[in-house]
């Protein structure tokens, strides 16, 4: 096998993997937290969509959404002016990351297990859910493996990613798959058996039929029989 066709079997594998880890779908609805110990905005000079609001922060920077988290040096953080003329008016358009190393971390709807990453630069585009990881990037996933590279694309919405170059020899991608045992799926009637049964063979049981017994007199009957054969009235 040659090296391209080990680049682009690597990369398809990545991306199939990666494609089952359904990121956290509440995040994209939730508001952006920035920290930092500096900050400097510049506003839209025309209100635009096209000429937006840009602000930079400075020394351990800090933005949440939701279940995600980025961290970096340095972060320039693009936002739509709130009196655009477009549908995302008031919203960021793009998050810029720098610094060794850029940090972005996200939790796994399903399993909400942890996926991180790290770059030397981080380009994330909110509205798109996109974020472009560039130079020594390796990307781990909760319970599914890890990723090395020099580029890669990472959806914050549906937890995909790509990575590598078909084209190009010299770019490599490197994962490693995690063993994982397979788990049954989840019946949808709890098997068939009501739930918290705890024995349901005993539902099942057929009542067996009762063997006959010599009839007994009643205590009082039985009394006044004895009496008549004594003679006693």
């Amino acid at each position: 096998m040659t090296t391209s066709k080990i680049i682009t079997v690597c990369g398809i594998a990545a991306l199939l993997l990666a494609s089952q880890a359904f990121a956290l779908k509440t995040d994209k609805d939730q508001p952006a937290n920035l920290d930092a110990n500096y900050s400097k905005s510049v506003q839209s000079k025309t209100g635009a969509a096209n000429d937006p609001d840009v602000s930079d922060f400075d020394g351990n920077v800090i933005i949440t959404r939701g279940s995600i988290k980025m961290t970096s040096a340095h972060a320039t953080v693009y936002q739509i002016p709130s009196s655009a003329k477009d549908p995302n008016a008031g919203k960021m358009s793009r998050v810029i990351l720098t610094g060794k190393q850029a940090h972005l971390q996200q939790v796994h709807d399903g399993d909400c297990a942890l996926m991180t990453a790290n770059a030397d630069k981080i380009d994330y585009n909110p509205l798109t859910n996109l974020a472009e990881l560039t130079g020594n990037v390796v990307v781990v996933q909760g319970n599914r493996g890890e990723f090395r590279g020099e580029h890669m694309i990472y959806n914050t919405d549906t937890g995909d990613m790509e990575s590598g170059n078909k084209t190009e020899p010299s770019s490599r991608v490197h994962m490693v798959m995690e063993a994982k045992t397979q788990t049954p799926a989840t019946s949808p009637n709890n098997c068939g058996f009501p739930a918290g049964a705890a024995k349901p063979a005993a539902a099942e049981a057929k009542p067996q039929p009762k063997e006959a017994k010599p009839a007994v007199k009643p205590a009082a009957d039985k009394a006044a029989s004895d009496k008549s054969k004594d003679g006693t009235h």
